[in-house]
C-alpha cells in the first residue's frame, strides 16, 4: 500500500482517504487504523462525512496546518475530528452545535483533542456568538446543518465572523429546505451565495449522500 498527499494533511491510497492521527490509537467513529511508514493514519469515511464525500468527489480542501476554522454544525465530531487532524497542534477548530447530546459527545473529543472547542449554541445567533468569538480570525468556515434556512445562516455567520477572499464551505440538503425538485432547490440555494460569494467549485455527492450540494466558495 503507498499513500499519497492530495490536500495539505490528506492522503490517498488509490480507493480510500486518510488523515494522520492526532491522537494515536484513538478512534472517533469506528474507522480503520493503519500504520504507513511508521505514521498511523485514520480513514476518512464519505458516507459519514459531508466534507469527506466532497474531497472524494475531487473538490479542493483548503484548511492547512496552524489554521483556525469554524465548523458549523459539529454534531457528534466525525468531520471535525478530521479537521483537527490536519490542523494540528497548532491550529484550533470551533465546532458549534444546537443539540446538548451531540455536544456531550464533542466534548469527550476535546479532551483528547486539545486543537478542538465544543461550544453549544444555535448558529442562528450570531449576535451572542460574535461576543464569545471576539478576535479570533478564521481562515476557512465549515457548515453542515440541516434546517430550512440553512443558506441564510452560512450567510449571516460569513459576515461575522469571515474576511473578504477566506474560503468557506457549505453543505446544502435539498430536503430540509422544501420538498420540491431537489435540483431545482440546490439552484436556487447556489443563487442565494453567488451574492456575497465567489463560487470557486460544487459538486452534488452522490453516491456518498443522496440530495446534497457541497459548495466551495470565497468571501467577496
Amino acid at each position: 500500500m503507498k499513500l499519497n498527499q492530495i490536500f495539505q494533511g490528506i492522503y490517498f491510497d488509490g480507493k480510500r482517504i486518510y488523515t494522520k492521527n492526532l491522537v494515536k490509537g484513538n478512534k472517533v467513529y469506528g474507522e480503520k487504523l493503519i500504520s504507513f511508514q511508521g505514521t498511523e493514519f485514520r480513514e476518512w469515511n464519505p458516507f459519514r462525512s459531508k466534507l469527506g464525500a466532497g474531497i472524494r468527489k475531487r473538490i479542493p480542501c483548503p484548511i492547512k496546518e496552524g489554521n483556525n476554522i469554524l465548523y458549523l454544525g459539529a454534531a457528534e465530531g466525525t468531520t471535525i475530528s478530521h479537521i483537527s487532524d490536519i490542523i494540528g497542534e497548532k491550529g484550533m477548530v470551533i465546532g458549534i452545535d444546537i443539540s446538548a447530546r451531540v455536544m456531550h459527545k464533542l466534548v469527550e473529543l476535546s479532551e483528547k483533542r486539545k486543537n478542538l472547542i465544543p461550544y453549544l449554541e444555535d448558529a442562528n445567533n450570531t449576535e451572542e456568538t460574535s461576543k464569545e468569538l471576539t478576535g479570533i480570525k478564521f481562515d476557512f468556515m465549515f457548515q453542515d446543518i440541516s434546517q430550512k434556512n440553512q443558506t441564510e445562516i452560512f450567510l449571516n455567520n460569513a459576515r461575522t465572523f469571515l474576511e473578504k477572499g477566506k474560503p468557506a464551505m457549505i453543505s446544502i440538503k435539498a430536503r430540509s429546505i422544501s420538498q420540491k425538485n431537489s435540483k431545482q432547490i440546490l439552484q436556487e440555494e447556489k443563487n442565494k451565495l453567488e451574492k456575497e460569494f465567489k463560487i470557486l467549485q460544487y459538486t452534488f455527492l452522490e453516491p456518498f449522500q443522496k440530495e446534497h450540494l457541497l459548495v466551495y466558495c470565497e468571501k467577496k
